[in-house]
């Protein structure tokens, strides 16, 4: 649905945009043989900005894309009865393989609503927008002439997809099981999140009403997405093989849905990030050629101090630790965790020891995103000049921020981080990871050599403990006797944890490693008959992995 490859091109949300646009431009410089799918959303997701209340407020600009290439190809699609035509533009000017973003916003068109705003709307507006996505994608590949092998659902939004190769393959004379079987072979599925919010479901008579069915029966559409309709079951059902997008995410994401029959399994790729787009060039040089990382590091925290400055007027000091968050604004990343105690983090703030960075979105119907910025927005206003909210984050600030903080904040509460691609960005460029062991971090940063990990402090055999308590003792008690006092008095051990940062991240969770390994571990298995399961089997000493033939009548 989303595909952040520059801020010129405006069609993201967030991290899992950002994520799709890095994997295309990694694909591009392998020059592996891989295109992208998405939409061309006319008012992007949304521009968020603070009024005067101190409370975030949403702007929907029409952009001006005729930069773009039209190919002049359109494919049609049938939803609510209608006959929707989408215009086809292709983007490749930004390093990235080839992307094919389907259009019905367009001068004449009665279905301009469709691609309008990114996960805007109602479910109406959602379902369209996924019938376009998946339906229409398919059927744009096959206007193009593009020849596909496999097919890689990046997330639930994309099964529809899947309803057309199955209908594709009906129309051939398959009965719909073998061709769901068939279809099965040639997809592979990534689920993202285990967040709720994140695993969409429909009413099938909303589906029904829509056209999603796309020639399919309401009994057909059980069996694939159950009832109400699954969108990650329907990917799971459609797939010869899912994965979670780090190892922890994999694991929890095979107990989140084991009593799912019939489900693809699902095994671990932990998600990477293109180190062209976000590391700093200096900082790269600098780790090279073996010298100080600190000149380039300043002058990375100059340049976002001088931004923030722009932005918002606050002189910050370029000789105080400067310690960052970004994220969606959603109550599980519990941005405002360092706040919880004012006695101990006011006179930090005060005297000049600590400085604090924050941005991000809410979605613009969440009005519970919305007051976690709004309580961000008092503590910049409470603190002065030690605590910052910039407005409207996007890919200029992210990247700002994730080249030139002292140290990266993660403290979301476990395990509904499935990956956290923010932090690779940072440790790339010598910025310090202080997190808590979810997602990426539980493969990443050692304790005390690479960054600090929250759990360092945490009772590991506790059979029960509170989340945010526990998180916030070890937040303070890292933050104030190991963190600043490395910073301030011993330089050089923070240049070595600098260098260790970058020698663990540069490789290890780039998306050149992560594209690799969708190609080894997922797509490689392509053609394979579906009735053939890889099982991951977990136990404390490792991992065994073993294959079962299951006979044609059981399945």
């Amino acid at each position: 649905m989303e595909y952040g490859l520059h801020p010129q091109l405006p069609i993201y949300a967030g991290g899992l945009g950002i994520l799709a646009g890095d994997y295309l431009k990694a694909a591009r410089d392998m020059g592996l043989p891989v295109v992208g799918i998405g939409i061309l959303w006319a008012q992007d997701y949304t521009e968020q900005y603070i009024g005067a209340d101190g409370r975030p407020y949403d702007v929907f600009p029409t952009y001006d894309y005729s930069f773009l290439q039209d190919t002049g190809v359109t494919v049609t699609v049938n939803v609510r009865g209608e006959e929707v035509v989408c215009r086809i533009k292709k983007v490749d000017q930004y390093g990235n393989a080839p992307l094919y973003l389907l259009d019905t916003n367009y001068p004449g068109s009665r279905h301009g609503w469709i691609t309008s705003k990114l996960y805007g709307g109602s479910n109406q507006d959602r379902v369209a927008q996924e019938i376009v996505l998946g339906i229409g994608g398919v059927r744009a590949l096959r206007a193009l002439g593009i020849e596909v092998d496999i097919y890689h659902f990046n997330e639930g939004h994309a099964v529809f997809a899947g309803l057309e190769l199955v209908r594709e393959k009906m129309a051939q004379g398959l009965s719909f099981q073998e061709a769901w079987r068939a279809a099965r072979r040639q997809i592979v599925f990534t689920t993202h999140t285990p967040v709720p919010a994140g695993n969409e479901i429909h009413d099938h008579g909303l589906l029904q009403y829509m056209g999603a069915y796309n020639g399919l029966t309401y009994e057909q559409m059980k069996m694939i997405g159950g009832d109400p309709f699954g969108m990650t079951v329907a990917g799971l059902r459609l797939s010869c093989i899912a994965n979670g997008v780090s190892r922890i995410h994999g694991e929890v994401a095979r107990r989140m849905w084991k009593e799912v029959s019939n489900s693809a399994p699902i095994i671990s790729v932990t998600n990477g990030v293109h180190d062209r787009t976000w590391q700093d060039p200096a900082i790269w040089d600098a780790y090279q050629k073996g010298q100080s990382l600190w000149p380039a590091h300043q002058a990375a925290k100059q340049r976002l101090i001088d931004f923030i400055r722009q932005r918002t007027g606050t002189p910050l000091n370029p000789s105080a630790l400067l310690v960052g968050f970004a994220r969606r604004a959603a109550p599980y990343k519990r941005s405002d965790l360092i706040f919880r105690n004012t006695s101990l983090i006011e006179p930090l703030l005060l005297n000049g020891k600590l400085q604090l960075v924050f941005s991000g979105k809410a979605h613009p119907a969440d009005e519970h995103g919305k007051n976690i910025i709004a309580d961000l927005v008092k503590m910049d206003r409470r603190f002065g000049d030690a605590v910052v909210f910039l407005e409207n984050y996007n890919m200029e600030v992210a990247k700002y921020l994730v080249q030139g903080c002292d140290v990266w904040l993660n403290n979301p509460r476990r395990p509904l981080e499935a990956s956290g691609t923010s932090g690779m960005k940072a440790a790339m460029n010598g910025v310090l990871n202080l997190s808590v062991v979810d997602g990426w971090v539980a493969e990443g940063p050692q304790h005390g050599i690479s960054g600090w990990l929250l759990d360092h402090v945490i009772e590991k055999n506790a059979a029960h403990w509170d989340q945010d308590a526990e998180d916030l003792k070890a937040l303070y008690h890292i933050l104030v006797n190991e963190v600043i006092p490395t910073y301030y008095e011993d330089k050089d051990r923070w240049g070595r944890m600098m260098r260790a940062s970058i020698e663990m991240s540069r490789e290890k969770f780039s998306a050149h490693r992560m594209i690799r390994e969708y190609y080894e571990q997922l797509y490689s298995k392509g053609g394979r008959d579906p009735e053939r399961r890889t099982f991951i089997h977990i136990t404390s000493e490792g991992m065994d992995v073993f294959q079962s033939v299951l006979p044609e009548a059981a399945h």
